[in-house]
């Protein structure tokens, strides 16, 4: 894989932000960490969703926060994230981990070394609005694809990125998901129309 994702599926990530951002943001994050803020929100919450010593599969891990985490809680992770930079950060500042650049419309971990199954999944980050427009379903379809089945998937994301929760809901159902729980925080603050965050539980099929 390039460095570079193909001009007609660019995420938005790509576009959306001027030239810097990337480092701006690991930078930002670097700083958190550095003065004690709380950054273990994502963490705490999918830590109880899945068993102790369970596989994790962090799409769109960014710098690696989160599955940094889950990792010191005990499980096992491997991140995934289309831009580079964020990635080379990832691996430089959280050890224990693997660390994958991959486009997560295109994932196929089992052809890039790594068939085992996961025991759940995050996207965290405000990974769904910066995908590349039209490919949310796809998305969710490509990280069930690495799941067990009865498997969960926690989602958040800001809903003022132009990414609408009915968008979402219409993606989880084309991509033969459910919805099992809905929070306006990470931390389970009750969920309204009028919530600005959403935080979805989506579960995989089980084996019939």
């Amino acid at each position: 894989m390039t460095n570079e994702p193909k001009a007609s599926s660019v995420p938005r990530w790509f576009t959306a932000h001027k030239e810097g951002h990337s480092e701006w943001y690991i930078e930002r994050f670097r700083t958190l960490a550095a003065e004690g803020a709380d950054l273990d929100g994502e963490a705490r919450l999918v830590d109880a969703l899945v068993p102790a010593h369970a596989r994790i599969l962090d799409a769109g891990c960014g710098p690696g926060r989160v599955g940094a985490a889950l990792f010191r809680r005990g499980h096992q992770v491997l991140g995934v994230d289309v831009d580079p930079t964020l990635v080379a950060a990832a691996q430089q500042d959280h050890l224990g981990p693997t660390w994958l650049v991959a486009d997560l419309a295109e994932l196929d971990l089992a052809a890039a070394g790594h068939p085992e199954t996961f025991d759940g999944a995050v996207l965290a980050g405000n990974v769904m609005p910066f995908l590349a427009p039209g490919t949310g379903a796809r998305v969710l379809d490509r990280v069930a694809h690495h799941l067990r089945p009865d498997a969960p998937i926690a989602v958040g994301f800001a809903l003022d990125r132009g990414y609408s929760i009915e968008e979402f809901d219409a993606d989880v159902a084309l991509a033969g998901l459910s919805v099992e729980h809905r929070f306006a925080t990470w931390d389970i603050r009750p969920w309204t129309p009028s919530s600005g965050f959403a935080v979805s539980v989506l579960r995989t099929a089980t084996d019939n």
